[in-house]
């Protein structure tokens, strides 16, 4: 089973639990339409890697999100992950009505920095992904369709999350192709200060 690091520990999540549709502008750059529920799915433990892959059977592309790790009823900690998605195949499963898990939840397809702890969770805390140093991605809690509370009160109706559980919340606008050799680094921010931050090198 793969780990993520918390507070200098290794914590083990059963499962990744994803939100798709939750940035307008990203429903907006894909043509989709905006949902009248929640639009959610799941990856697997074993989806979780370290390395940032630029190809899988096909070209994939990145999408930075804010994440958070569920623990005793509650969101405890924030991190930045890339939900890497196979956008060919994403969009045939679409059209033909059928799960996107065959592009999200392939092996390696979640990838996140270290895991930080909060106390409370408010519109300020944002994530921004620069690509060979330039800004690609930036959003913030502020302009999510549904909040993280939401977005847990909604999973929790239907699901039991485990203590260690992530759920990734969306991505904004800015999605793109994962070029091999190109240097991504990604940064929870709140007020514009730098929580935590994490570089990966796409092979």
């Amino acid at each position: 089973m793969n780990s993520v690091k918390v507070a200098n520990s290794n914590i083990t999540p059963s499962k990744i639990i994803c939100v798709g549709r939750n940035y307008v502008e990203h429903i907006s750059e894909l043509g989709n339409e905006v949902p009248d529920n929640m639009v959610l799915f799941i990856k697997p433990n074993a989806a979780i890697s370290e390395q940032l892959q630029s190809y899988h059977q096909e070209v994939l592309h990145y999408e930075a999100e804010l994440c958070f790790m569920y623990q005793q009823g509650e969101f405890c900690a924030v991190a930045i992950g890339l939900d890497l998605t196979k956008r060919a195949l994403q969009s045939q499963l679409k059209i033909k009505g059928l799960p996107w898990e065959r592009a999200k939840a392939f092996t390696g397809s979640a990838l996140f920095s270290d895991f930080i702890t909060l106390n409370s969770i408010d519109d300020d805390l944002s994530l921004a992904l620069y690509i060979n140093g330039e800004c690609r991605q930036s959003g913030s809690v502020a302009m999510m369709l549904h909040s993280p509370q939401a977005i847990l009160n909604e999973i929790q109706s239907f699901i039991a999350l485990e203590d260690g559980d992530i759920v990734m919340t969306g991505t904004p606008a800015g999605v793109g192709e994962v070029i091999a050799g190109d240097t991504f680094e990604a940064q929870v921010l709140h007020q514009n200060k730098v929580l935590v931050a994490k570089q990966w090198q796409a092979t």
